[in-house]
């Protein structure tokens, strides 16, 4: 009986059903997973292995396992996801916040800026990480999901900058006023022919209009760039995060747009994942 079972055993049944399950590090996963349901924090884990689990916990501990097993991401289980060294909450209706996505961050961060719209803002992760840096500014978050728009305005309570930020539900600029000095987002780009690729935790647990424009994965950013240079201010930055073989080709919708000095910027792994452009 699991309820028999001391921590680390169950950690070893738990990792050898998450392992079989096709699970990319079971080992972490269970880990953190019964860190979650001990309610205790995951550095602690070593300090109960010796000790047998209650059975509220082995029960909690079985249903996570069960959860993980069939694919549903350990930031869906635990609620929350890490991001820029905050913690967001999130779930099945926004996209997970990504350790990559801190390129786009750490370049609109390089310079200043005042007011920033965040286009598809999903969990606000992005938004929300700008207005706590850069306390002086403000911004707008848009998405067309209601449910994201709840999602971003909770995170936005939680990290104390609900004062200096809108969180509005519109299709892309359609009910966005004003200008900008700043734009950024992290639109679906991913194509329709590349979504079988995808692993179950994103493809079957995250929504998908985060995720494809049901097309080649540019579509996106064609919306973005025809409108973008309504509401840039002059001098104004563009940044947007793509997929690693997008660069060029959204460099080059912005300057059709008549956006300038176009930077395509690489993540940590080297890899293409922000394209950069200037209001003349």
């Amino acid at each position: 009986m699991i309820a028999a079972l001391t921590a680390a055993q169950a950690m070893v049944a738990a990792t050898a059903r998450l392992r079989a399950a096709g699970v990319a590090d079971p080992a972490r996963d269970a880990r953190i997973l019964l860190a979650h349901a001990a309610r205790i924090e995951a550095s602690r884990v070593t300090l109960i292995a010796p000790e047998e689990l209650s059975p509220e916990i082995a029960e909690r501990y079985d249903q996570l396992i069960s959860l993980r097993a069939i694919r549903v991401p350990v930031s869906h289980l635990l609620g929350e996801r890490e991001f820029y060294g905050r913690q967001f909450r999130v779930s099945r209706d926004v996209l997970d916040p990504r350790p990559e996505t801190e390129t786009l961050i750490e370049a609109a961060l390089s310079e200043p800026f005042d007011h920033v719209l965040d286009l598809g803002t999903g969990s606000g992760c992005i938004l929300i990480t700008l207005l706590a840096e850069r306390t002086s500014a403000s911004g707008v978050g848009a998405d067309l999901s209601e449910s994201a728009c709840l999602q971003a305005s909770a995170n936005a309570v939680q990290h104390q900058v609900q004062e200096r930020v809108e969180i509005l539900r519109s299709d892309w600029f359609e009910d966005i006023e004003g200008e900008f000095d700043l734009i950024v987002s992290n639109p679906p780009y991913i194509s329709l022919s590349e979504m079988e690729e995808l692993s179950p935790e994103v493809r079957e647990h995250e929504p998908r209009m985060a995720l494809t424009d049901e097309g080649d994965g540019l579509g996106a950013y064609r919306h973005i760039a025809a409108s973008a240079p309504d509401f840039l201010m002059p001098g104004g930055r563009i940044l947007v995060e793509i997929g690693p073989t997008q660069g060029q080709s959204v460099a080059s919708l912005f300057q059709a747009a008549g956006l300038t000095k176009t930077r395509i910027i690489p993540d940590l792994d080297g890899r293409d994942r922000v394209v950069l452009a200037r209001m003349p």
